[in-house]
């Protein structure tokens, strides 16, 4: 029996940290995914590069913040996480105000990346 080569399955995070629960299942869903051998990307673009900000407050909306397990990815094997240049731009974000490293990547190459792959799940 020929071995399958590992699919491509890339995570599209678009919406805001809080507020609903995208950010966080999502977050969950690309950990479990993680455990197994495939190769995984994410991608936060608009209000979800938000997740990756440092210094997150969450006390007043009495919800636990959970932005710090995003730097679990790496240990979990997802090697391509990517930021979109134009929402963090849009934001007044830098690298600099980011909890993890990533890949910081303009639309256009985002959209050329999101074609190679086999699977694309938004949250």
């Amino acid at each position: 029996m020929e071995e399958q080569a590992p699919r491509k399955i890339m995570f599209v995070n678009r919406r805001a940290p809080h507020g609903s629960i995208y950010a966080y299942e999502g977050l969950e869903v690309i950990l479990i995914f993680g455990a197994y051998d495939q190769e995984i990307s994410a991608v936060f673009l608009d209000d979800a590069v938000f997740s990756l900000k440092k210094g997150q407050d969450t006390s007043e909306l009495g919800v636990k913040e959970f932005s710090a397990t995003f730097r679990a990815l790496e240990a979990y094997g997802v090697e391509n996480r990517y930021v979109e240049k134009e929402s963090m731009e849009q934001r007044g974000l830098t690298l600099d105000d980011l909890i993890m490293d990533v890949e910081v990547v303009d639309g256009a190459t985002l959209r050329k990346a999101m074609g190679e792959q086999d699977v694309l799940l938004p949250f």
